[in-house]
C-alpha cells in the first residue's frame, strides 16, 4: 500500500460514491420493489450507502442470468486457457483499484486500513491469480480397461453456484468461493453479508470490465433470512458454498433438502485451541502470537485462537505478556494507519461480545484485561483476557467472535489434548513445542482441519482450509477446492 496519511484516507472516504445496485447479467440494477438496505460504517455508526435489497424476485433474476450464462453462454465452453486469461485480467484490475477496495472494506466492516490492503487485498489478488493459473492444468483420466473398450473420466463444471459469504473477510471469503468456481467453468451468484456489500459490488464492476461474459458473475445484496434463503432454496442453483455460523449452515442444509437436494459446502464456526507446552522454542513469541491471533481483526475470525491452553509451569509468564499486549494495543479509527485494532462490525455484535464478558465474570472466570466498551462514536471495545477459565464455562465453549481470550491451564500433554478436543468445533488448532515427536503426536491427536506448529494463521493457497465436526465440510483453497465445483463423468466406449 502506498504511504497514504490518515487525513487523506478520511478525505477519500468523504468523496467515495460506492455502487449500490445488484449486479445481474452484466448490469447494475435496483430491486424490483425498490427496497434498500442501509450500510453503516462501524468506525462512527454513520450510514455510508443504501444498497438494493433483494427479494425472491431479484434472486430469480440473478439465478436466471447465471443459468443462461451456463446453459447457453460461452464461459463453460471456453478453452481453460481463455478462462485463465479472463481471471488474470480481473486480478490486474483489482490490483489497479486496490486502494479503493481496501477503503471500502475498512469502511463497511471496520478492518484497519493497513490490514484491508496488506491482508485482504493481497489475499484476493493472490487467490484470483492462483486459480487462474490452475484453470488450464486440470487433468482428466483414462483408466486402463480391457482391449475392447476405452474409459474416460472427465471433470465438468457443476453449473450455477450460490456463494454466501460473511462480513469479517468480505473479499477473501468471496475469492475462496468465486475464483475456483469460475476457474472450473461455473457461473456464480454471490450474496455478500448485509454489513459488507460495497466491496463485492466493486469487484462485480471489475469483473464486467475484465470482460467476463454477462451473467457469469452476479451479486445480490440483502438479508440472510430473505436473500440468502431464496438463494438456498432456489431450484436453479446447483451448489451452495457458505461461510458463516454453524446455525445458519444448518439452515442451508434444510433449504437444500426441501428444494432440489443441491450440494451444500459449509465452512462454519470455531473455538480454536492454542496449546503452549513448557518447552515452546520461544515463550515470548508464543505469547505475542497468542495475543495477535485473538485481537487481529477484532477477534472476528472463525479461526481465532480464543482458547489459550498453557502449561501451568509457564502460565504466569505467558499471561503477563498477553495482558501487557492487550493493554498497549492501539484501538481506534480503522482509517488511521497507526490503528492496530478497529471497531466491531456493529453495535449488535459489540453488545453480543460484551454479554459474553458478563457471562464469563458471572461464571467465575477472572477478568484480567479489558472487558469494557470504549466511549464515543463507533463500536469499539477494549481487548479482553480472562484467566481461571474452566472448560464448562460459556466463554470456553461458545464462539464469541470478538477480542476475548479464555486462558485455561493444564498439567500434561494428555490433558491439553483432551481440553483441546472438548468442543463441538474442529476448524483450527496450534501447538508450541521444541519436541518434534510431541509436535507430531499432538498434531495427529487434535481434531481440527488445520494445525499450526510454532506459529498461527500461516499458510498459502496451496493448502486446503476447512473444518471437522460442526466446523463444516469440504475445503476452500488449494486444488481440492475445485472438487466442489466439478462433476465427474464416466464415458465407456466399446471399441
Amino acid at each position: 500500500m502506498t504511504d497514504v496519511p490518515y487525513e487523506e484516507w478520511r478525505a477519500r472516504a468523504e468523496r467515495l460514491a460506492p455502487r449500490t445496485g445488484h449486479h445481474i447479467g452484466g448490469s447494475f440494477t435496483p430491486s424490483r420493489d425498490g427496497a434498500v438496505l442501509p450500510v453503516a460504517a462501524p468506525r462512527d455508526g454513520r450510514v455510508i450507502a443504501e444498497v438494493a435489497a433483494a427479494g425472491p424476485a431479484d434472486v430469480d433474476d440473478a439465478v436466471a442470468a447465471a443459468r443462461r450464462a451456463f446453459d447457453e453462454g460461452p464461459w463453460p465452453r471456453l478453452a481453460p486457457a481463455e478462462r485463465k486469461a479472463a481471471l488474470l485480467r480481473l486480478a490486474d484490475l483489482v490490483e489497479r483499484d486496490r486502494e479503493t477496495l481496501a477503503l471500502l472494506v475498512s469502511l463497511e466492516m471496520g478492518k484497519p486500513i493497513g490490514e484491508a490492503d496488506g491482508i485482504e487485498l493481497r489475499a484476493l489478488i493472490g487467490c484470483l491469480r492462483w486459480y487462474a493459473e490452475a484453470a488450464d492444468k486440470l487433468i482428466d483420466e483414462s483408466p486402463r480397461t480391457g482391449p475392447g473398450s476405452l474409459a474416460l473420466v472427465t471433470r465438468e463444471p457443476v453449473g450455477v453456484v450460490g456463494a454466501v459469504v460473511p462480513w469479517n473477510f468480505p473479499l477473501t471469503m468471496a475469492a475462496w468461493k468465486v475464483a475456483p468456481a469460475l476457474a472450473a467453468g461455473c457461473t456464480v451468484v454471490l450474496k455478500p453479508a448485509e454489513e459488507s456489500p460495497l466491496s463485492a459490488l466493486h469487484l462485480a464492476a471489475l469483473a464486467a470490465e475484465a470482460e467476463l461474459p454477462d451473467g457469469v458473475f452476479n451479486v445480490v445484496n440483502g438479508r440472510g433470512e430473505v436473500t440468502g434463503r431464496a438463494l438456498g432454496e432456489h431450484p436453479g442453483v446447483d451448489v451452495v458454498a457458505f461461510t458463516g455460523s454453524t446455525e445458519v449452515g444448518r439452515r442451508f442444509l434444510r433449504y437444500a433438502a426441501d428444494s432440489n437436494l443441491k450440494r451444500v459446502w459449509l465452512e462454519l464456526g470455531g473455538k480454536s485451541p492454542n496449546i503452549i507446552l513448557p518447552d515452546a522454542p520461544d515463550l515470548d513469541a508464543a505469547a505475542d502470537t497468542a495475543a495477535w491471533g485473538i485481537f487481529f481483526n477484532a477477534g472476528e475470525m472463525c479461526t481465532a485462537p480464543s482458547r489459550l491452553l498453557v502449561h501451568r509451569s509457564v502460565a504466569g509468564r505467558v499471561l503477563d505478556r498477553i495482558v501487557a499486549r492487550a493493554e498497549s494495543l492501539r484501538v481506534g479509527d480503522p482509517l488511521d494507519p497507526a490503528t492496530e485494532m478497529g471497531p466491531l462490525v456493529s453495535a449488535a455484535q459489540r453488545d453480543r461480545v460484551l454479554s459474553y464478558v458478563e457471562a464469563g465474570t458471572a461464571e467465575g472466570a477472572r477478568l484480567v484485561a479489558g472487558g469494557t466498551p470504549i466511549d464515543g462514536d463507533g463500536h469499539y471495545m477494549r481487548p479482553t483476557v480472562f484467566d481461571g477459565v474452566r472448560p464448562a464455562m460459556r466463554i470456553a465453549r461458545e464462539e464469541i467472535f470478538g477480542p476475548v481470550l479464555s486462558v485455561l491451564e493444564f498439567d500434561d500433554v494428555e490433558e491439553a489434548v483432551r481440553l483441546a478436543n472438548d468442543t463441538d468445533y474442529g476448524l483450527a488448532a496450534a501447538v508450541w513445542t521444541s519436541d518434534l515427536s510431541a509436535a507430531h503426536r499432538v498434531s495427529r491427536a487434535l481434531r481440527a482441519g488445520t494445525v499450526w506448529v510454532n506459529c498461527y494463521e500461516e499458510g498459502d493457497m496451496s493448502v486446503p482450509f476447512g473444518g471437522f465436526k460442526q466446523s463444516g465440510n469440504g475445503r476452500d483453497k488449494s486444488l481440492h477446492a475445485l472438487d466442489k465445483y466439478l462433476d465427474l463423468k464416466t464415458t465407456w466406449i466399446a471399441l
